[in-house]
């Protein structure tokens, strides 16, 4: 991003008329007649972070492979002038891995007096701010406390990047490139960390779907180019996800991190049973025959709405639930693979799942980057730094509303 007088100069550029074909395209602007001069200090680094969720949309509007997806879009951002352009995989990492060792806390200690679980996911800003908002803090109290993917990757952007680049955060413009509209007031909602001096982690949220408009209205004849990493001039060769079906997989590698750390079982696949039907499906894991663990997914205002009627009555079996606000998860997310009308392109969003499912899966746990930030930039695993940066607090009201009723 440029300062006032550099936008002015290339405004004044774009919006000449044919009269004024033959003018030099170094004309000086309005602000240089005036004996302006350009201000570099109000120039920013633009960084874009996509989340892998996204990547399968524009696979499929543009008949690509997700690889060449992911370079395409990477390029055609760079030809806009986007300095950097990184995935954030790498924050998804950081907010499973805090998950599985919350869950496993949680799980030692729950009992009658202190009633710790089920502990419900926090990654989905539609479904944390439903349960801030109406819910309170009877349900609150059972959000996990690790960041949303988000959240960390601003603080990744805007701590650990910037200081590899000497730049201060405000210098940097962060921009996320989302699969659902609820991304949007996270960003806006968002508590500023203090290592950001003030500064929001995202500074904006664009959709999809408003991504795909601007290629379609644009130059998509760009040169391909790959995607950044964290570290230095290193990029990323091949495009990978967490195992999840259409979202960022913390049930099943949350499953089985639990399996091993709690009961020493190696759970290799995951299986799931649709139960009210398949937005609502559950995952257990038994030994000596005795259910041990029971997790669940819900997916979708309905399903959650019939799983806080029974966390209310004391009756409900599971130790752990993804929740999600989008029926069908991420993938499903209202500002990708829409009709013109608002409906939810079916065709479309069935040739994204088979996309995402043909992704490699990455365990958090492989990943040699990850084990080097935790050291490098949070001063350990279960350091102060790493609790204050990967973690939050909600707020809630002490007593939900008198929501139950409410016709989603």
């Amino acid at each position: 991003m440029k300062c006032e007088h550099c936008t002015r100069k290339e405004c004044s550029k774009k919006t000449k008329t044919e009269d004024q074909e033959n003018v030099s395209a170094d004309a000086p602007s309005l602000a240089q007649e005036n004996g302006e001069k350009c201000d570099t200090s109000k120039h920013k680094v633009l960084v874009v972070s996509v989340c892998p969720q996204s990547l399968p949309y524009f696979a499929a509007k543009f008949n690509l492979s997700v690889t060449d997806a992911s370079r395409r879009l990477c390029g055609f951002l760079k030809s806009l002038g986007v300095h950097y352009v990184f995935d954030t995989t790498i924050a998804a990492d950081f907010s499973i891995l805090e998950s599985q060792k919350e869950f496993v806390r949680r799980y030692r200690q729950h009992s009658e007096e202190e009633r710790t679980l089920p502990m419900l996911t926090s990654a989905c800003p539609g479904w944390v701010r439903y349960a801030e908002r109406v819910l309170g803090r009877p349900i609150t109290a059972h959000l996990c406390t690790a960041k949303s993917p988000q959240q960390v990757m601003g603080s990744l952007v805007k701590d650990y990047f910037a200081r590899q680049q000497n730049l201060s955060p405000e210098k940097i413009f962060h921009v996320i490139v989302a699969p659902c509209y609820d991304k949007k007031l996270e960003a806006l909602q968002e508590s500023l960390p203090p290592a950001l001096h003030g500064s929001r982690g995202a500074d904006c949220v664009l959709t999809s779907g408003e991504i795909a408009q601007i290629m379609e209205q644009g130059d998509l004849s760009v040169r391909d180019a790959a995607v950044d990493t964290l570290f230095g001039d290193l990029k990323e060769d091949k495009v990978t996800r967490h195992d999840g079906a259409s979202s960022d997989g913390h049930l099943a590698h949350i499953f089985r991190h639990a399996a091993k750390e709690l009961f020493n079982e190696d759970v290799e696949e995951v299986t799931y049973r649709a139960l009210r039907n398949k937005d609502f499906q559950e995952v257990t894991l038994e030994k000596n025959g005795e259910v041990v663990l029971r997790f669940a997914a819900a997916y979708g205002f309905r399903n959650i709405q019939n799983m806080i009627l029974k966390l209310k009555k004391g009756k409900f079996p599971f130790h752990f639930v993804e929740v999600l606000a989008c029926a069908g998860g991420c993938l499903n997310g209202r500002g990708q693979a829409q009709t013109p009308d608002g409906h939810a392109d079916k065709a479309l969003l069935r040739q994204m799942e088979g996309i995402y499912a043909d992704i490699p899966v990455r365990r958090p746990e492989s990943s040699a980057h990850v084990q080097e930030l935790y050291q490098e930039w949070l001063e350990g695993i279960n350091s102060p730094k790493a609790r204050e940066v990967l973690h939050t607090t909600y707020q809630s009201q002490e007593h939900g509303a008198h929501s139950l009723d409410i016709k989603w």
